[in-house]
């Protein structure tokens, strides 16, 4: 069978595609590194190999194998191979504390741990708690070297009929908000993904955000099961971006809305070449209209915003380039997915009300693994008993369907009994002439109970005072929006996909000191 036939199927594995991929473009490049090319032949074989030592250690059907270390072909291939042995992924994120990671696989019940040198040197002080047989990816000393590990060649694993609702991979929360919890997507959530036809067999795919991250894998998992290439950054570097996309020709990125700000800043940005682009995209963070207007203007080939979560549930989509007026919104909900909001009460809001977005699609995750009490937070049943995933986003469709976030449930301000959105005054921030960025945190209050504060980084060579972009704001704002305080800073925290870290920031802040 093919894999376009395959891929027509309501259901298929995403092993079985690129063996039929392999079958049909056997010497295309599927996997390209700095250091190597890995063909669609090389890559299955490579994924028999892996899984065949998988099975050798004892991972059976459903079990779980754990990586963690920096983007290669290696870490690509290892992937997949997971897979062809039926068995489940945890990519793990190398900035996790090392007691976070230990957490991690013994969360997930890893029995083998891929990871690196540079891994292994962060996690010294507890790798020895690490109970997962290690191998290293890169050869180290880290584990038994991934070469060495390696089946022989010609090996062929047991294969083993997987279930739709089994586990593709568990992805761990930031954990910034407490001890992370791993999103448990299956099967059926990946194939849904996958045929959504976006990326076509000539794809030239820039993968420049980690591996362990659902962004990602949004992006790289369609490119290969689709038959496409995949070139993998190990960091994302401005230069080396542009230089890479150039030099391979690249037709689609998957980038952060920070990655797109850094591109659009960068001097020689409009020597390159990019008419090779036919499709940028975007997601994980606010993207601002602004800045979508820049690469829209600078940047050949279309640009896409999704709007969703790792827990899945419901999706939008922004055609930035068909729809140049509704920049400010993240779209209309993806075909085959149900979006509504819904108060505090747990009722539906009236059209035009703001309220709690809640999805629901046949892209959803199984749970939180080992933590039935936070997948039971995480969902909303409608009237007719239908399961939606709560976002703890609140936002707003407009007249024609478009869906306009305002900000984190959890960020909303409450002061004096008024709500204040900190969006609202951070696009009021972005309008000052000296502000690179901003972020308004709610802080407590004895008069008010909460109130605003912003934290703002200025431009490269800008000057203004705090207290001149305080009185800049608040001489636009509504009385009871007025900022308490503002502090500058150099850069604001983000995690690995670029989301601003709010709570350290809120963490962090002391109040200024009065007589």
């Amino acid at each position: 069978m093919t894999a376009e036939d395959l891929l027509s199927q309501d259901f298929g594995t995403i092993a079985d595609v690129i063996r039929a991929q392999a079958a049909e473009h056997k010497g295309k490049p599927a996997l390209v590194d700095a250091k190597r090319t890995i063909s669609y032949a090389e890559l299955d074989g490579l994924m028999d190999r892996i899984a065949v030592a998988l099975q050798r250690d004892g991972v059976g059907k459903a079990d779980v194998a754990a990586i963690c270390a920096t983007t290669s072909a290696e870490y690509g291939a290892t992937f997949f191979g997971i897979l062809r042995a039926a068995a489940t992924v945890a990519p793990l994120a190398p900035s996790s504390t090392p007691e976070s990671l230990i957490v991690q696989l013994n969360d997930s019940g890893a029995k083998v741990f891929f990871l690196d040198a540079q891994l292994a040197q962060h996690m010294a002080g507890v790798i020895d708690q690490v109970a997962a047989k290690r191998v290293s990816l890169d050869g180290s000393d880290a584990g038994v070297p991934f070469e060495q590990w390696l089946a022989a060649e010609g090996a062929r694993p047991v294969l083993h009929a997987v279930d739709p609702d089994q586990g593709f991979n568990i992805i761990y929360s930031s954990g910034t908000t407490g001890a992370p919890k791993g999103i448990v997507q299956p099967h059926q959530m990946r194939w849904g993904q996958i045929r959504r036809g976006v990326y076509p067999a000539e794809a030239v795919t820039m993968i420049s955000t980690p591996l362990y991250s659902n962004t990602t894998l949004v992006s790289y998992l369609p490119t290969i099961s689709n038959g496409g290439t995949a070139v993998l950054m190990p960091k994302f570097d401005v230069k080396q971006f542009l230089d890479l996309s150039e030099k391979h020709r690249a037709t689609h990125a998957m980038l952060v809305p920070v990655q797109y700000r850094r591109l659009m800043e960068y001097a020689d940005f409009d020597r390159y070449d990019l008419k090779s682009y036919q499709m940028k995209f975007a997601t994980s963070a606010p993207f601002s209209a602004e800045l979508k207007r820049q690469v829209l203007d600078r940047w050949p080939g279309g640009l896409t915003e999704f709007y969703g979560m790792t827990e899945g549930g419901g999706s939008c989509g922004l055609q930035a380039h068909e729809f140049p007026d509704k920049l400010h919104t993240v779209g209309r909900p993806l075909p085959g997915h149900d979006i509504r909001l819904i108060g505090e009460d747990g009722k539906e809001v009236a059209q035009g009300e703001i309220g709690e977005v809640v999805g629901r699609s046949g892209a959803m995750m199984v749970g939180y693994h080992n933590q039935p009490g936070k997948t039971s937070e995480a969902e909303w049943f409608s009237p007719d008993g239908l399961r939606f995933i709560r976002t703890g986003d609140v936002g707003r469709f407009d007249e024609e369907g478009f869906l306009t976030l305002m900000d984190r449930k959890k960020d909303m301000i409450i002061s004096g009994g008024f709500n204040i959105y900190p969006s609202d005054l951070e696009a009021e921030l972005a309008l000052h002439p000296a502000v690179l960025e901003a972020a308004v945190v709610g802080v407590p209050s004895d008069a008010w109970g909460e109130t605003p504060v912003a934290f703002v980084a200025l431009k490269p060579g800008a000057t203004a005072t705090a207290d001149e972009v305080k009185a800049f704001v608040n001489g636009r704002v509504g009385k009871t929006q007025r900022l308490a305080d503002l502090e500058l800073v150099d850069a604001l925290p983000r995690s690995h996909i670029g989301k601003v870290l709010k709570r350290e920031l809120r963490d962090a802040y002391k109040p200024p000191v009065t007589a």
